[in-house]
């Protein structure tokens, strides 16, 4: 079965950096676009950054262009979310994202605070 852990996060203060990571399993990981969601207390889920199969492709969210990086290992079936000059309203869970055969499979999700 499709699996995803996100691992990476914590409590940041403003300007500084996480880098997440996402372990995948249960499908062929080199074949599938993965993506990065993240939604913060009473908002909706958003997209935050994408990368294509090959990682030969990324796209972001206006709101972390320039200061976030999407990254992928298809040797390790990890996806990587560099995170550098954060921002108090960066503050939010963030999570896995993959679609597999029209469902959406998503990881446990992993804090993110950014706090003086």
């Amino acid at each position: 079965q499709v699996q995803l852990v996100e691992s990476g996060g914590g409590l940041v203060q403003p300007g500084g950096s996480l880098r997440l990571s996402c372990a995948a399993s249960g499908f062929t990981f080199n074949m599938y676009i993965m993506n990065w969601y993240r939604q913060a207390p009473g908002k909706e889920r958003e997209l935050v950054a994408r990368i294509t199969n090959t990682g030969d492709s990324t796209n972001y969210a206006d709101s972390v262009k320039g200061r976030f990086t999407i990254s992928r290992d298809n040797a390790k079936n990890t996806v990587y979310l560099q995170m550098n000059s954060l921002k108090p309203e960066d503050t939010a869970v963030y999570y896995c994202n993959v679609l597999v055969l029209f469902q959406n499979y998503w990881g446990q999700g992993t804090q993110v605070t950014v706090s003086s």
